[in-house]
């Protein structure tokens, strides 16, 4: 089987699976919420497969405005997501281990394919939440989008949205994965210079 991709290029390879891997166990998303009685602030944190930070009093405070609860049953791609990270990463490693050029561009591609189908699936979700408001909440908001990343007032409270060290591990894992394709030709365009260049004679 022809390799062509060089050792450099399967180094980044396989650490780009090892990253994407790794992702799994970190917090890929969180918003914070702050308030006059909530100084400290009130999180929600996001992982590939669950839900952590103060869930039970966002939802509490929440159905004030008539917003539908936050659960782990409420977001099904919970449960398909770490089978598609390991997918990747696995293809990953394989284009690697095997140096193909072709098996790298299809995981490549497939990266970015789930890549912006996840910022599109969370800014589904973020629009579902802020606009389907229960009309008959205690307290009546307009309908609102809260951004993916950055600042937003609800009300009185002030939220931030941020991306955390999983989803950084994973645009690194991107970065290695595009490094790799640039790398893959390198020794060839070296040996091509080093017999294009003039013999010199010696004196």
């Amino acid at each position: 089987m022809k390799r062509d991709l060089n050792l450099w290029a399967t180094l980044s390879l396989l650490t780009a699976a090892a990253l994407t891997l790794l992702s799994l166990f970190l917090p890929w998303w969180a918003m914070k919420f702050y308030a006059p009685q909530y100084p400290e602030g009130l999180n929600i944190v996001v992982y590939p497969s669950r839900l952590a930070g103060d869930i039970e009093i966002v939802n509490g405070l929440n159905h004030y405005i008539g917003m539908a609860p936050f659960s782990e049953a409420s977001f099904p791609e919970l449960k398909v997501l770490p089978v598609v990270v390991v997918a990747l990463a696995l293809l990953m490693a394989t284009a690697g281990a095997l140096r193909r050029r072709v098996l790298a561009w299809i995981t490549l591609g497939l990266f970015a394919v789930v890549g912006v189908g996840g910022l599109w699936d969370m800014a589904r979700w973020l629009r579902k939440f802020g606009t389907e408001l229960d009309p008959q909440a205690p307290i009546k908001l307009d309908p609102f989008v809260p951004p993916i990343l950055g600042k937003n007032t609800i009300a009185n409270f002030t939220t931030f949205s941020t991306f955390q060290v999983g989803a950084l591990a994973l645009l690194l894992a991107g970065a290695l994965l595009v490094l790799a394709l640039t790398l893959r030709d390198r020794p060839a365009r070296v040996a091509a210079r080093t017999m294009a260049a003039p013999e010199v004679s010696a004196a």
